[in-house]
């Protein structure tokens, strides 16, 4: 996770650990946020065809709404961790090599 928030700081991208988790243990939820009302939350997923892993979307559309569905999440379970991302341009940098798997 470190590594990731270090990746945006040298894009110039905001981003801020807005719930932490387990040390060890929690997963991470990614919200991207455009700034415009909007916003998207991806999760890490096991994918079955290529047993990879990578970023899928949780969650997207209105702001409020997806913050509502960050919010049952961290009920379910206390250990996830929240990083969110403010970049008008929708990057968030999960795609780039050594983050997904």
């Amino acid at each position: 996770m470190q590594a990731y928030l270090a990746r945006l700081r040298l894009a110039d991208i905001p981003a801020f650990v807005v719930a932490h988790g387990d040390d060890t243990a929690g997963a991470v939820l990614v919200k991207l946020n455009t700034l415009d009302g909007q916003a998207i939350v991806y999760q890490r997923s096991f994918d079955l065809m290529t047993g990879t892993r990578k970023w899928v979307v949780l969650a997207e559309g209105e702001e409020v709404e997806v913050d509502a569905t960050l919010t049952r999440q961290r009920n379910f379970d206390t250990d996830v961790w929240v990083i969110e991302v403010e970049d008008r341009q929708g990057r968030h940098l999960l795609d780039e090599p050594g983050l997904s798997d």
